[in-house]
């Protein structure tokens, strides 16, 4: 009879240890996206398997939306991408706070600030093919899939 523990952790290494992803190999994940001011993440990150984009918008003073094409790694989080397209695109920036409750929390996107005087802070919502939902976690442990369109909206409460 095999020793429950012995069991416990090899269940802990299949969870914890990801496989070897399989890449997609399709003729549009070849291209480069050619729109300004967007960042293809797969010439930088060979190890993409979720493209996804993020869209930067204004609702308080309705500045021009700006699209990013993004990709993350097996798993791999919306706030690992934004901080690889951060390094990567001098058009794209954003700061967060690290919550000890909560996790990341996100301050400001391209240079404009959530402020607690201005009532105003950035909503995270993605777009599926179907519907745009809130999300219920931040941007540590929210997970693209593919083709979601993060929408980080700025807006007023």
């Amino acid at each position: 009879m095999m020793n429950p523990a012995f069991l416990s952790v090899a269940l802990l290494l299949l969870v914890l240890l990801p496989g070897a992803p399989a890449r997609k190999d399709s003729p549009e994940s070849d291209s480069p996206e050619s729109n300004p001011g967007e960042s293809n993440s797969d010439e930088s990150n060979p190890d993409c398997v979720t493209p996804f984009s993020i869209l930067v918008s204004n609702s308080v003073t309705i500045a021009p939306n700006k699209t990013y094409s993004a990709c993350v790694v097996c798993r791999g989080t919306l706030l690992g991408e934004m901080t690889r397209l951060q390094k990567k695109n001098k058009g794209f920036r954003f700061t967060y706070t690290e919550d000890p409750n909560y996790g990341p929390y996100l301050q400001s996107v391209n240079g404009l600030n959530g402020s607690t005087k201005d009532r105003t802070y950035w909503e995270l919502l993605v777009k599926k093919a179907n519907e745009t939902i809130r999300l219920n976690v931040g941007i540590g442990a929210f997970i693209p899939s593919e083709n979601d369109q993060i929408i980080l909206n700025f807006k007023e409460y």
